[in-house]
């Protein structure tokens, strides 16, 4: 084996703000538009400090002030929020039969989201059509490219070196085992951030879903195969290996083809004779009534129900989000049957307290989200 010894173009990939002005913008990224007189009570900073730093932001065309807010008491305050094109985010998303482009504004919104038509199997052909739609979306957006952070790049798998080397299912067998970082930045010009498919749902979903709401959830990400995330107390908790969230690895081996890997939900459909042969067919196609769908679950649940129940002992999350690739209607179903641990018999015959289950509350592809907005939160968030 040679080693290539060419030097390579190394990219900045540390914080944008110092930490003071990521948490201004956090907040406002949060509440916004929100009036700036109000900034201050969201944090332990004294006023003063608070207003200098305001007056930095809008100095650096970060924040920018709008009318104040109606229906307020007293004299009315000029509300402070982001400025969609300081910034803009790119990420990409590669599931086993899907890859997804998308591009992020400064206020963590999507601009665009594109699925190219084509199977990922061959990563360089992949990548080639990836860096040509990204010219024609920026073009057709009017996008700077000097504009764009950086690019958040997840993928279904597991890390298994330093480097980040993905070990991705078997579909994915192009993009497995090597280190894609420098890979991605020579082609993309960008600095690059890599996650599995599953924590970047979780990120995904803390900045535009239920992380709205609750600080604390765990991720399960429907897919392929298994796997999830993990938000603690409004930050990604990656574990020592980046593999925290892999669920999958609760279930011993003689259990693989019961866990809640949609890979073996079309296998039960098509032994009862359906068509369906992907997981995006699925998404989009599902439907409750299919044979096979009440056969899976009765096989799948009783895993699922040890999921829960482990992940409330050990976590005790405010939250469990059904995501990933699940269809909704699926998601409902399974939600429904799932046998909470606070439906045992308990002393006194009162339990503890627990997570509330519900669908994912994101739109659009969540793990291409997250991955999009993976640079925007590591450069100006919290």
């Amino acid at each position: 084996m040679t080693t290539d010894k060419t030097p390579r173009q190394t990219f900045d990939r540390q914080p944008l703000a110092s930490e003071n002005e990521r948490l201004i913008v956090d907040i406002v990224r949060r509440h916004g538009p929100i009036a700036r007189a109000t900034i201050t009570g969201h944090t332990n900073l004294t006023q003063q400090s608070v207003h200098r730093l305001i007056e930095g932001l809008l100095e650096r065309g970060l924040l920018r002030t709008g009318a104040p807010l109606k229906g307020t008491r007293g004299q009315p305050s000029p509300t402070i929020e982001l400025v969609p094109e300081a910034a803009y985010s790119l990420g990409i998303s590669i599931n086993t039969d899907s890859v997804v482009i998308c591009i992020a504004d400064f206020r963590c919104m999507v601009v665009v989201e594109e699925k190219l038509r084509m199977l990922p199997s061959d990563r360089e052909i992949t990548l080639a059509a990836l860096s040509l739609a990204l010219e024609r979306l920026l073009a057709d957006h009017g996008i700077p490219r000097e504009r764009l952070l950086g690019l958040g790049f997840s993928m279904s798998g597991f890390f298994v070196s330093e480097d980040r080397a993905f070990n991705a299912p078997e579909p994915l067998r192009d993009w497995s085992l090597m280190d894609l970082k420098p890979i991605l930045e020579e082609k993309f010009r960008l600095p690059v951030w890599l996650e599995n498919n599953a924590t970047t749902g979780a990120i995904g979903e803390s900045l535009r879903g239920v992380g709205l709401w609750c600080q604390t959830f765990a991720y399960l990400s429907f897919n392929y195969g298994f796997g999830g995330g993990l938000i603690l107390g409004g930050q990604p908790f990656y574990g020592f290996h980046g593999n925290a969230g892999e669920f999958s690895g609760i279930f011993n081996p003689d259990e693989a083809d019961r866990r809640p890997a949609l890979q073996y939900l079309i296998a039960t459909l098509q032994k009862h004779g359906s068509e369906i042969d992907s997981i995006e067919a699925l998404y989009q196609h599902f439907d409750p009534a299919w044979p096979g769908v009440e056969e899976w679950l009765e096989r799948t649940m009783p895993q699922v129900d040890r999921l829960v129940a482990s992940l409330i002992a050990v976590l005790d999350p405010q939250a469990i989000v059904f995501g990933g690739q699940l269809p909704r209607a699926l998601g409902r179903m399974m939600i429904e049957r799932v046998h909470m641990p606070s439906q045992r018999e308990h002393r006194y015959g009162i339990g503890p307290q627990e997570a509330k289950l519900v669908l994912s509350e994101t739109e659009g592809d969540s793990s291409a989200l997250g991955a999009t907005l993976l640079p925007l939160r590591v450069r100006y968030f919290l």
